[in-house]
C-alpha cells in the first residue's frame, strides 16, 4: 500500500498521521518536505502517528531522524505514536527508541509538551 499522510491539530501540536507503507523515495521526499513546511509556518511541536503504517524500510527510518534534527535544530520537538510490530522493533533494533519519545497514541504524546521557544531564541 503507498504512504498516506493527513495533518490534523491536536491541542496545539501539529499531527502528521500517516498510513501504507513508508519507503525510500517519494515518501521519504513527502514527510522530509512536509516537515520543513511545518518549520517554515512555525509549527515546531510535531508527532508523527505511524499506527496505520505497515511498513518502514531504512530510507523511511533516516528520514524521520532527519526531521527530528531540523525540528530541533529549530528548537522544536517529535514524538512518535503509534509504532507497534515490525515498526517499534525497527526503532528498537537501531536504539532509536533511546532518541523519540514514543507513545501509545498521538493524544498520548500531545500531553504534557512544553511549550516552543519562539524561533531564534535563544537560552539563558
Amino acid at each position: 500500500m503507498i504512504m498516506h499522510m493527513k495533518k490534523a491539530q491536536l491541542n496545539g501540536v501539529t499531527v502528521l498521521d500517516m498510513k501504507g507503507s513508508i519507503h525510500a523515495g517519494p515518501d521519504c521526499r513527502q514527510i522530509e518536505q512536509e516537515t520543513e513546511t511545518l518549520i517554515r509556518d512555525n509549527h515546531l511541536r510535531v508527532i508523527f502517528d505511524l499506527t496505520n503504517v505497515t511498513h518502514i524500510d531504512s530510507s523511511a527510518i533516516g528520514s524521520i531522524v532527519r526531521c527530528l534534527t531540523r525540528l530541533k535544530t529549530h528548537k522544536g520537538m517529535l514524538r512518535i505514536a503509534g509504532a507497534t510490530g515490525m515498526i517499534e522493533h525497527s526503532f528498537k533494533l537501531t536504539q532509536l527508541h533511546k532518541i523519540f519519545e514514543m507513545y501509545p497514541t498521538a493524544a498520548a504524546a500531545a500531553e504534557n509538551l512544553p511549550p516552543s521557544e519562539p524561533h531564534g531564541a535563544k537560552n539563558h
